[in-house]
């Protein structure tokens, strides 16, 4: 299990970054007042993410590998820290819908109803914990594969001779 301590390390810091995400989007109102733009904003997130990669694969490359990593370690590593951040995911999840922010679900359903963008049933159907929890159990493993297979190849480094 230490071999993957510095993944470890960095997937508990992309859950807090995702919380702490969260708790800064309800704090600005795109929970609320400023739902609408909500979807849009949301995306931004990419960014911290795909930094907390970058600085992850970095560390491993400089603390695990002697300042030398292939592409496929750098690759593995990106897919254990998305395999760790996949498995956290409903705890993340349950922790943003019930104590960060429990008017998402009602809010993003009476609005999607009022702009005629579902009806009650559909928009029930989609704003819920058990979908979301799905969905962050597609979507991270999905995302990480993407994030680990870019990001490797940009934190790479052979030893030159």
């Amino acid at each position: 299990m230490m071999k993957y301590k510095i993944e470890t390390k960095w997937a508990i810091i992309f859950v807090i970054m995702s919380l702490v995400w969260m708790l800064f989007e309800k704090l600005s109102g795109l929970h609320s007042n400023y739902i609408d733009k909500q979807a849009i904003y949301t995306n931004f997130i990419a960014i911290p993410a795909i930094a907390i990669y970058v600085f992850a694969l970095l560390d491993k490359r400089k603390n695990f590998y002697s300042g030398q990593m292939t592409y496929l370690q750098g690759f593995i590593s990106g897919l254990v820290i998305s395999l760790i951040v996949t498995i956290l995911s409903p705890l993340t999840q349950i922790i943003t819908s019930k104590l960060i922010t429990p008017e998402f679900f009602p809010n993003a359903i009476q609005y999607s109803v009022s702009i005629g963008y579902y009806t009650q049933e559909a928009a029930e159907k989609f704003f819920n914990l058990k979908n979301y929890i799905i969905q962050g159990l597609i979507g991270a493993p999905i995302m990480g594969i993407i994030t680990s297979a870019i990001v490797a190849i940009f934190t790479r480094k052979k030893i030159k001779i």
